[in-house]
């Protein structure tokens, strides 16, 4: 069986699962699925990443934030559709490397986070 590596894909940061169709192409798949292929990066998806990284620097290196204080922080009074933009860039940072989800302070893999999460630095 050949080694293929695993991905993530580009907007909503989810692992992206190998299918036999992309044999020929797997070094070239970007996106999970046709809605983020269609959707791609925006320039609020890029905001929503930009305010996770400073909320985080604006806070002891300890804490972590929610999802919806970087939506609020980009959405303003219309926040609440930017919640899962906000969970994507969270996928994205993930990884990057630069943030850690968790669920009841534990570290949950991204992909298969369900429910509310936390966005934190990571602790190494």
């Amino acid at each position: 069986m050949v080694e293929r590596a695993e991905r993530s894909c580009e907007r909503c940061g989810r692992t992206i699962q190998w299918r036999a169709k992309w044999a020929r192409t797997w070094d070239e798949v970007k996106y999970c699925s046709d809605g983020c292929r269609k959707r791609r990066l925006t320039a609020t998806d890029l905001s929503l990443e930009v305010a996770i990284a400073d909320l985080l620097d604006a806070r002891p290196r300890d804490s972590s934030i929610c999802p919806s204080e970087a939506a609020r922080a980009v959405g303003g009074e219309s926040w609440r559709p930017l919640m899962e933009p906000a969970r994507m860039a969270a996928r994205r940072l993930v990884q990057r490397g630069s943030v850690e989800i968790t669920q009841g302070g534990k570290v949950v893999d991204p992909s298969r986070a369900k429910g509310p999460i936390r966005i934190r630095r990571p602790r190494r």
